[in-house]
């Protein structure tokens, strides 16, 4: 709830203070980065900080969780998220909902999220095999902030997230008609990344 409430919150208000997408961009971004150092250090502790549904069935395909663990995630991740749109709307005293008519489409944003996905789970999962779960808050964050910038997608790389930004007609929305190719590249994008992390992980352990 709080990270996307973060993600819209702070795009509103990049957009209140600014005309230039550039500075719009940057502030979301920051917030963003900002937030998840936050919410992980606190949460990881507690119940691993899952956010997200691709990592969080990641988890469970690398039998880390059970499938009663995944139902009750997935739920939480996606009321969480779509309560955060509601949340960031009420704080700017907009309407609670709205539809987003951004339209995100293209053959380079689904290979953006792709590449943001992947990279989101190889950064957690070699973070765990070399057992530096302290520098997980720090570089997950630094990762999704990075793809901010260097995706054309600008990095959603959550399935919850990206449900609840269609949510929202501001700076972070996306269409309805969108959110299903950005879903898929991003459950794509998360079995590359576990396979990259299985072929590094099998060769770190036969160097």
């Amino acid at each position: 709830m709080l990270l996307v409430a973060t993600v819209v919150g702070s795009g509103i208000m990049a957009t209140d203070i600014s005309t230039d997408v550039g500075v719009q961009l940057l502030i979301n971004t920051f917030a963003t980065v900002f937030v998840l150092i936050i919410l992980i250090s606190i949460l990881h502790p507690i119940s691993g900080a899952h956010f997200n549904p691709a990592v969080t069935l990641i988890e469970f395909m690398q039998k880390r969780i059970s499938l009663s663990h995944v139902l009750l995630y997935l739920m939480a991740q996606l009321l969480g998220a779509i309560t955060g749109t509601a949340l960031a709307h009420l704080m700017f005293a907009q309407d609670i909902f709205t539809t987003s008519n951004k339209m995100r489409s293209g053959s380079n944003l689904f290979l953006s999220e792709i590449v943001a996905t992947a990279g989101l789970i190889l950064v957690i999962n070699i973070l765990v095999q070399q057992k530096r779960i302290n520098f997980l808050p720090y570089l997950v964050s630094l990762w999704i902030g990075s793809g901010y910038l260097f995706t054309a997608s600008t990095s959603f790389a959550n399935p919850a997230v990206t449900i609840a930004r269609s949510f929202t007609d501001t700076f972070s929305g996306i269409a309805p008609a969108s959110v299903f190719m950005f879903v898929l590249a991003q459950f794509i994008g998360a079995f590359i990344g576990l396979l990259i992390v299985r072929i590094i992980g099998y060769r770190s352990e036969n160097v």
